[in-house]
């Protein structure tokens, strides 16, 4: 069910059991029995986030980003103080609870995936069942995200990859609050992706060509005239046609990348993501683009939970947030990426503390986006070195460049 296009099925079956992406777990940060002042307040904001503001707002379009900001902004640094000035920030937008039409049961729960007006009661359904398991929240995880002919885990990149970067924080923080949230998440925004990963004939399609290089399948679609004058503007109204006008073109790239070298090439598909944010941004005058940050920070998600869930679902996710990626940048226009405008950009003596403190206490440091770009490239920086600077670079251009999101009409 979850085979690979570009892999015989007998080598995918090898590593079904494995760790196909042998990387080393990130530090997990215990906040619920911690001491420092700073992660108990962390605790405490995330359990207010929790008890009071819903996942889902602004016509349940829209995401809740504090768990991410916060646990970004803590990570990087911010002492209590700086935290709850963050959440005061960012609660301004957010909205409070509401029932929902009915209650969800074992029985039916997933009857109602695809159903946000559901968001109150899916989190309820979630941590009654945490108590049946005895508040142990990786079992719940487990259970709801891993399980079944169609897992839910298969639709974790809907929506921009929201449900995919909570779960992380889920992790990362080790935290039970924000984990039930992120199956709400991924329950409510549950939609059609699931099954690109679910149905085989959409992966086991031959692609017209392979490569092991994300770099190349991208300057690939650069190039591809099919994708020519498909959009006048770029944002994320582009998708639906996407997908409903030029899905075999799209999944044609989708199913090139033939992963020979996983670890060597997901640190590509990392340093790619830093390139479609800080490489397609030309000058101060030009804004960043909003949808290109989020191929760069569910990359981060992606990377925190490669070594922390079950082995055969690590190519699956890989695979999400490739589909992901391809989708974005044909709707954001396939931007050029120049590598130099990364390469020559001066430090002037500019490390990892200022990047920190520019998401802590900067102009930018009430923004989610801004906060979790800057961390994410520090993290892959800690997770495959950066002898040439590349990560600091990009993350001190956008620190220093950034004014507001762009990208859209």
């Amino acid at each position: 069910m979850f085979s690979f296009p570009s892999l015989n099925l007998n080598f995918f079956s090898s590593w079904r059991n494995q760790q196909v992406f042998n990387i080393p777990s990130v530090k997990i940060h215990e906040i619920e029995t911690a001491h420092e002042k700073p992660a108990r307040a962390l605790k405490h904001l995330l359990k207010l986030n929790h008890a009071n503001h819903a996942i889902l707002y602004n016509a349940r379009k829209f995401h809740n980003h504090a768990p991410h900001i916060l646990s970004s902004a803590f990570l990087q640094g911010a002492d209590a103080d700086d935290l709850g000035r963050v959440y005061e920030s960012e609660s301004k937008l957010l909205e409070p609870w509401t029932d929902s039409p009915g209650e969800i049961s074992t029985d039916d729960w997933r009857d109602y995936l695809g159903c946000r007006e559901y968001q109150r009661a899916f989190v309820d359904y979630f941590e009654d069942e945490l108590v049946r398991h005895g508040y142990d929240w990786k079992k719940v995880v487990n259970e709801y995200l891993f399980s079944g002919p169609e897992p839910m885990f298969n639709s974790v990149i809907a929506d921009l990859g929201h449900p995919l970067i909570h779960l992380a924080y889920g992790f990362e923080m080790s935290n039970r609050e924000v984990a039930m949230e992120a199956l709400g998440l991924a329950a409510t925004c549950y939609n059609d992706i699931h099954k690109y990963l679910d149905d085989p004939s959409y992966s086991q399609a031959e692609a017209s060509y392979h490569s092991t290089s994300p770099f190349e399948i991208l300057a690939k679609v650069r190039n591809d005239k099919r994708f020519n004058g498909l959009f006048g503007t770029p944002g994320d109204h582009n998708l639906e046609t996407l997908f409903r006008t030029r899905e075999a073109a799209l999944l044609n790239h989708w199913n090139a990348w033939k992963i020979q070298d996983p670890v060597r090439e997901f640190r590509q598909s990392q340093e790619l993501a830093t390139a479609l944010l800080a490489a397609t941004h030309e000058d101060k005058t030009e804004k960043y683009d909003f949808f290109l940050v989020h191929v760069l920070t569910t990359s981060h998600a992606v990377r925190v939970l490669l070594p922390l869930i079950p082995g055969q679902f690590q190519i699956p996710l890989v695979r999400q947030w490739w589909l992901m990626t391809l989708a974005v940048y044909i709707a954001q226009l396939r931007p050029e990426i120049n590598f130099d405008r990364i390469r020559n950009y001066g430090l002037n003596g500019r490390d990892w503390k200022w990047t920190s403190k520019m998401a802590v206490k900067g102009q930018g440091s009430t923004d989610a986006h801004y906060v979790k770009a800057i961390r994410a490239c520090r993290e892959a920086a800690t997770t495959w070195g950066d002898p040439d600077s590349f990560y600091l670079k990009a993350a001190v251009k956008f620190a220093e460049e950034f004014t507001e999101w762009g990208g859209f009409v």
